[in-house]
């Protein structure tokens, strides 16, 4: 983005990060959420490029052991930095978190609590694969205090799931989703992924069957990205796969779109759709610009316009932490025109629309090009994305700020 002043820290500098007193103004008067990586994966997706590692990739350099530890470092450091804002929201995602188990998923949020504490009415989630969970796994978690839980279903067709490399069985997502129910969970939501080469019509229809059967409150979809590195752009790449179809993919959303606001499940973020007041606050908070803490290798930061990320490798961030190292591995501080560029991108995705006010003159005359092309509606104002421009909303954005 323009104006971003973007730094690569090395061990020195990592050693001496410091938030500037100018981005700790208002801290703990803004919406405050933590993110913990739990970069494990009892095996690798095909599709995924995510900052994660099977025990194997990992060999005798980190484990889950050390990995805790740096965590409590982190965090430690991260509530003497912020002054320990009371946290609104924890998302606790991966990797596989749920690989620590009931008890191990406890222990993280025992070590946010006793570095920070939660407010009141905090709202907690967990991602956890469907086939590392059980009945007693959520009631551990639930115990434990964890409010909402985040199941990867991704599809109930066999052979889609066998593309995606997904190791569960096809109806082992909705045994979950149905045993955190009865855990106690109010909130549980289930992802999905459409547009994988092989899917049909059908197979989505299958998985919307089951998605709905399991009477969740919240459910995530997301078109399959083909990302380059991955074992899915090999297969692709060398012709073994064709590459996902964008007139399938809208089809595909407007089939997922009809069938979830038919049940009661509306969108609130282009990709989300929940039922009253199950929206994800943690999500929320970085789409409206909220201050977050990622604790955890890879891991991404923001407070007050400063965001800086976490060195990827687990040993690595283990070591730098236990040499009294913050584990920095770069860091910018965004100008007013960066964040208003990422207001606009981010509000235009939400429901509750772009507010027309945070818009200079030539972006409201753009903004009115778009309305006059149905793909914006003014609803008081704000600017909402109608259903055709939930499709092409990357375009929407980019002629607003054009």
């Amino acid at each position: 983005m323009n104006g971003t002043s973007s730094t690569t820290v090395g061990r020195d500098e990592a050693a001496a990060f410091a938030l500037p007193e100018r981005a700790l103004v208002g801290v703990g008067s803004r919406p405050f959420g933590i993110y913990v990586h739990v970069p494990f994966c009892a095996t690798r997706c095909g599709y995924c490029d995510f900052n994660t590692y099977t025990a194997g990739e990992l060999g005798t350099s980190a484990s889950p052991q050390s990995w805790m530890e740096g965590l409590r470092r982190e965090l430690d450091v991260a509530a003497q930095m912020t002054g320990a804002p009371a946290v609104d929201t924890v998302f606790v995602g991966g990797g596989t978190p749920s690989l620590l188990g009931g008890d191990g998923l406890a222990d993280v949020l025992g070590a946010i609590r006793s570095s920070f504490g939660l407010a009141g009415g905090a709202e907690v989630t967990t991602e956890s694969n469907p086939e590392s969970t059980s009945p007693e796994f959520f009631d551990r978690l639930r115990a434990g205090g964890f409010t909402r839980i985040s199941l990867g279903m991704q599809s109930a067709a066999q052979h889609v799931l066998k593309v995606l490399d997904r190791t569960h069985t096809p109806g082992r997502a909705v045994a979950a989703a149905l045993e955190a129910r009865a855990a106690g969970f109010e909130h549980v939501n289930l992802d999905l992924i459409y547009g994988t080469p092989g899917e049909r019509d059908e197979d989505l229809d299958l998985s919307l069957d089951a998605v709905l059967s399991a009477g969740v409150d919240h459910v995530s979809a997301y078109a399959l990205i083909v990302e380059d590195g991955t074992a899915l752009a090999r297969r692709v790449r060398r012709g073994e796969l064709p590459a996902p179809d964008d007139d399938v993919l809208a089809s595909r959303y407007e089939r997922i779109d009809a069938r979830l606001a038919e049940a009661g499940l509306t969108w609130y973020e282009v990709s989300n759709w929940a039922r009253d007041d199950a929206a994800c606050r943690h999500n929320l908070g970085y789409w409206d610009g909220g201050d977050w803490w990622g604790a955890g290798p890879g891991a991404h930061s923001h407070v007050g316009g400063v965001r800086w990320w976490n060195v990827k490798h687990p040993a690595r961030y283990a070591d730098q932490l236990a040499a009294g190292a913050l584990p920095v591995g770069g860091s910018e501080q965004l100008t007013a025109e960066d964040v208003h560029v990422e207001r606009v991108m981010l509000t235009a995705r939400l429901r509750t629309g772009l507010p027309v006010p945070e818009l200079d003159a030539a972006e409201q005359r753009a903004a009115e090009e778009v309305v006059a092309d149905g793909l914006l509606v003014r609803e008081g104002d704000h600017l909402v994305l109608t259903d055709r421009g939930r499709l092409l909303a990357d375009a929407v954005v980019r002629t607003v700020l054009r």
